[in-house]
């Protein structure tokens, strides 16, 4: 079995420019040409999706959670999905005290029995390993607050080896650059 890859982002907040950049970009690496085949989207601009992979025509298994800004849904706030041999425990956040600490989220995932963590919510792009734990934090693709821009991550599963997290921004132009988190 070849390796698969997890296309991960959040916060959008009706930047359907930059979604479409995304998704424009992640369409080139969806089979056969590459190994992108699922995409977990972390909240905040649940509506700007449909439109935007239509446009794109990118289509994939999507794993959906709302956010404190997405309004008149029935996307849940928290999900539990399995991919590769790892168990993911996604959510926005923002039920999470995240300025406090992680505490609410180690027990959360705990709780879920999973070992990786996505969340979104700040619009800082981060990677953490955390009482064994992975936390990944996709950064914003529509309304950044760090000084990387909007930002957005790839999670690459390899038969017996460990998850790796690659950071992609952005850049001038709409161009596609990788990003040292």
């Amino acid at each position: 079995m070849d390796g698969k890859k997890l296309l991960v982002f959040s916060d959008t907040h009706g930047s359907i420019s930059s979604l479409n950049t995304v998704l424009n970009w992640a369409k080139d690496r969806l089979p056969p040409n590459d190994t992108i085949c699922s995409a977990a989207f972390l909240g905040d601009g649940i509506s700007d999706l449909g439109r935007s992979a239509e446009a794109t025509g990118f289509y994939c298994d999507w794993n959906l959670v709302c956010g404190n800004n997405d309004y008149l849904t029935t996307v849940p706030e928290a999900a539990v999905f399995d991919f590769c041999d790892y168990r993911f425990f996604m959510c926005h956040g923002h039920r999470h005290s995240l300025y406090g600490g992680f505490h609410s989220l180690i027990a959360a995932a705990r709780n879920n029995q999973a070992n990786v963590v996505l969340y979104g919510h700040t619009h800082v792009p981060s990677y953490k390993n955390i009482d064994g734990l992975l936390f990944i934090n996709p950064g914003s693709v529509g309304r950044p607050r760090s000084r990387v821009g909007a930002s957005f991550a790839v999670i690459e599963c390899m038969p017996n080896e460990q998850l790796t997290v690659e950071f992609w921004g952005i850049g001038d132009k709409g161009k596609i650059k990788n990003l040292k988190i």
